[in-house]
């Protein structure tokens, strides 16, 4: 645990990243840090933070959760594509669509509003090709790897650290949109004159921020090491 990067004791249990989250640190974008670095990051204690993960009861039985980290390449990426993509898709275009009503009705009372839309669009417009990128070029390399082995070939594109590095650096810059909107919205706190459609908008900002994280760790802290590392015995193997 001393030298384990956060985002591998993240990996092998989702509360060990619900702990994170609650003293805000980052263990999406920020896995690859040590819990000191992180901690120093966040300027939290870290024997506050390693108490409660070490207080964590031990899971067994019904109260075991999906360890991610045992889950082949090739199933990660469904799982991803299918719940987290999808509702990634859904919501985008709830949240814009209220966003423009918010802006059109509310903007002089609540003249941050402007940024907050301006923001998520930059987000949504990001997040939007960035997971087309993976569904038709990196995922679809990754299951022929598992299935294929050594007779994949070589991608389009190289090496999978090709698209993987670039995959890593627009999830910063989308960590950072998280950020932007966190802060213009007080931590999406609802103001007291907020009518229903500004309620729920902020619910459901809140709620694609977290599943965000969740969907940004699995792919730069399991998936993404994990291919990189099947590319690397599928050429040791061509080599033999």
């Amino acid at each position: 645990m001393e030298s384990e990067k956060i985002g591998a004791v993240a990996a092998r249990d989702v509360r060990a990243a619900q702990v994170f989250r609650r003293y805000g640190i980052d263990y999406c974008c920020g896995g690859q840090k040590s819990l000191e670095e992180a901690c120093a990051d966040s300027n939290v204690p870290p024997e506050k933070v390693r108490a409660d993960l070490e207080a964590l009861p031990r899971r067994k039985g019904e109260d075991e959760m999906e360890d991610f980290s045992t889950m082949r390449p090739d199933t990660l990426t469904r799982y991803i594509e299918e719940v987290h993509h999808r509702y990634t898709d859904e919501v985008l275009d709830y949240i814009g669509r209220n966003l423009v009503r918010l802006v059109s009705v509310h903007e002089n009372e609540h003249p941050e509003l402007r940024e907050v839309q301006k923001v998520f669009c930059d987000m949504r417009d990001s997040l939007v090709v960035h997971m087309k990128k993976e569904e038709f070029m990196l995922f679809p390399y990754i299951r022929k790897m598992v299935v294929a082995g050594k007779q994949a070939g070589a991608p389009i594109f190289g090496t999978v650290a090709n698209p993987i590095a670039a995959m890593m650096h627009e999830h910063d810059d989308d960590g950072e949109r998280l950020r932007q909107l966190a802060a213009l919205t007080g931590g999406y706190a609802v103001p007291a004159d907020a009518c229903n459609t500004f309620q729920a908008t902020y619910a459901a900002l809140k709620e694609l921020d977290e599943d965000l994280r969740v969907h940004i760790h699995l792919e730069n802290n399991i998936l993404f090491p994990a291919a990189l590392e099947l590319e690397k015995e599928l050429r040791e193997e061509r080599v033999d």
